[in-house]
Parts: C-alpha cells; sequence; structure tokens
C-alpha cells in the first residue's frame, strides 16, 4: 500500500510528507509540464505585458473604465503566470520540498491571489458591459474612473485576504484536520470554500453576460430595422455589442479551461484521488495558464481599439527597424564620398 495515501499521512504537516504531493513520476511527465508550463508562461506574461502597454500608452484608452477592468485582467495574468511557472516547475519537476510551510503558503496564496482577481475582474467587465448596454444613458454617471479605480482595489484586497487565510492560520497543521490531497498543509474546508467563491463568481458572472447577450440582441434587431437612421447610437450599440461578444469568448475560454480543475478540486473533497487522477490534475492545472496566454488574442482580434493601437505600435517599430537598417548606409556612403573628394 502506498503510505502516501493513508488517512494518517494525509492529516501530517511534516516537511517529509511533501513529496507524497510529487505526482509526476517519469521523466517525460516532467519534460511535459516543464515545456507546457515554459511556452504558455512565457507566451501568456509578452502578450498581457503588450496589452498593458497598449492600454496605458494611449491616453483615450486607458481612460475608459472598460479598459482599466481589463488591464486589470491582464496584470492579474501576468502575476499568475510568474508566481505559477516558478512554483509549479520548482515542486513537481525539479522536486524542491526544503522549504517551510510558511514559504509554500505564501506560494499558494500569491497563485490564488492572482488567479482569483483575474476571474474578478473578468466579473467586474462582465458588470461594466451589463449597465452600459442596460442604462447606456446613465452609464458615465454610474461608471466613472473614480469607481473604477475603487472597485478594483476592493477587488484585489479581498482576493488576497481570501488567499491568505491559509498563511494566517486556517490550515490542517494549525487546525489538526485533514489536509488536502491536492495542496499540502491545506485543510479541505478551506478548500471548499475558495471553490464556493470561485463558483459565486462564475455564478454572477454567467448571469451578467446573459443579460447583455439578450440586450444586444434586441440592438441588433433594432439596427437592422433602423439602419436608415444609423448614426452615433448605432454605432456606440455596435461597439456594445462587439465587445459584449469579445468578452463572452473570454468566458467561454474561461470556463472550458477552468472546469477540469475545478470538478476535481470538488471530487478530491468527497472522495479519495488515485494516483493517475492527481497527475490528471497536475496537467489540468497548465490549462489556467492556457487560458491566461488566450485572453490577450481575443483583445487583439475583436477590440477595434487595441487593434489598431497595435496596428500603430508595429508600423511605428517598422519604421525605426528601417531606420536602424538604412543608417549604416547612408554613412558609409557619406564616408566614401568624403575620401573620394
Amino acid at each position: 500500500m502506498d503510505t502516501c495515501r493513508t488517512p494518517a499521512n494525509i492529516s501530517k504537516c511534516s516537511g517529509s510528507t511533501m513529496e507524497c504531493f510529487m505526482v509526476l513520476s517519469t521523466q517525460a511527465q516532467k519534460i511535459s509540464i516543464g515545456i507546457l508550463c515554459g511556452l504558455f508562461g512565457t507566451m501568456c506574461v509578452f502578450e498581457n505585458s503588450l496589452v498593458l502597454y497598449l492600454i496605458f500608452s494611449s491616453p483615450g484608452i486607458r481612460k475608459k473604465p472598460s479598459y482599466l477592468f481589463i488591464g486589470s485582467l491582464a496584470l492579474a495574468d501576468i502575476l499568475a503566470s510568474i508566481i505559477f511557472v516558478c512554483s509549479f516547475v520548482n515542486f513537481h519537476v525539479f522536486h524542491e520540498a526544503g522549504f517551510s510551510k510558511e514559504v509554500f503558503l505564501l506560494q499558494l496564496g500569491g497563485v490564488s491571489t492572482s488567479f482569483s482577481a483575474s476571474l474578478s475582474s473578468l466579473l467586474l467587465t462582465a458588470l461594466d458591459r451589463y449597465i452600459s448596454i442596460s442604462r447606456p444613458s446613465e452609464y458615465k454617471l454610474l461608471m466613472t474612473r473614480r469607481r473604477a479605480w475603487t472597485a478594483l482595489a476592493v477587488l484585489w484586497l479581498t482576493c488576497a485576504t481570501i488567499a491568505c487565510l491559509p498563511l494566517l492560520g486556517w490550515n490542517c497543521c494549525v487546525l489538526d484536520s485533514t489536509c488536502s490531497e491536492l495542496f499540502p498543509f491545506v485543510d479541505d474546508n478551506y478548500l471548499a470554500g475558495w471553490i464556493c467563491f470561485v463558483v459565486v463568481l462564475l455564478g454572477c458572472i454567467v448571469y451578467a453576460y446573459a443579460h447583455v447577450l439578450w440586450r444586444a440582441r434586441q440592438h441588433v434587431a433594432y439596427m437592422e430595422k433602423h439602419q436608415a437612421q444609423a448614426g452615433k447610437q448605432n454605432t456606440r450599440m455596435r461597439m456594445d455589442v462587439m465587445l459584449a461578444k469579445t468578452l463572452l469568448m473570454v468566458l467561454a475560454v474561461l470556463m472550458l479551461c477552468w472546469s477540469p480543475v475545478l470538478v476535481l478540486m470538488i471530487y478530491s473533497i468527497f472522495s479519495r484521488l488515485s494516483a493517475r487522477l492527481r497527475k490528471v490534475f497536475a496537467f489540468c492545472s497548465t490549462l489556467c495558464l492556457l487560458n491566461s496566454m488566450v485572453n490577450p488574442i481575443i483583445y487583439a482580434l475583436r477590440s477595434k481599439e487595441l487593434s489598431c493601437s497595435l496596428r500603430r505600435l508595429f508600423s511605428h517599430c517598422r519604421r525605426q527597424l528601417k531606420a536602424a537598417e538604412e543608417s549604416p548606409e547612408a554613412e558609409s556612403t557619406h564616408k566614401s564620398s568624403v575620401v573620394e573628394t
């Protein structure tokens, strides 16, 4: 019988039991995880950094609350990818377990904060679209930049507080309770509470988007009926419908990437996980990075303002490269003409 799977060892908090959670047994599995984390993590940091640059380098874009929320989502995805990749690869691939319980829970808290903030930022974006479409005439009064920054501050503070609860004492070592089968030192009751928090966020997002899509469908029908009177109001409606569809794609990707992880987390609370399922969970965890990597691609393809800013950036880079290539040739031509003279 596997000593790591006994009920006694599941509730132990000694450093030696950390090895029980290192489920990747073959070199091929470790290499696969390393490649996936390296590829997804690198692309995620690059793409989300580009989104942040496009947002905050354009005065017209960064003033809009919608893009402040998208910027928060990009920042959360950057932090999540960096912390997740470093801690996950270090633990599962290099089998580093020499750090203390506090250090491990701090790393886990960083990952939880980032991913929770990413999901919460998506919720704020959904609510922003909800207000924009349901109450368009009052949108600018209701959704000001000050309120947007306040909502983001509350969001990050709440996510950080919930994620740091295990570090502050809600863990199976302090409470002498049963530890989670998926995360060392994490109490099963805390994991259940965190799952409930995520499910509530997802439920609110789905509700908001259901209303947004219903109103968007009404707007499309209205525009088709009154095409002859199309003007500024219809243009505004088209922008709202486009952004709503974009964020629906983000939500669909989010659900596809997070569903396997959440299902296995819920299953681990009510039943024992086999060694194979714990390996499946390790690989499914990389889907969270895939989600963070795909989001910026959707923005670039669907957001007209961001895609325009991206094209301007590429045009500027091309002009700079062209100028740099032509400069040595011009200098060498100038020198040769001087010599001939």
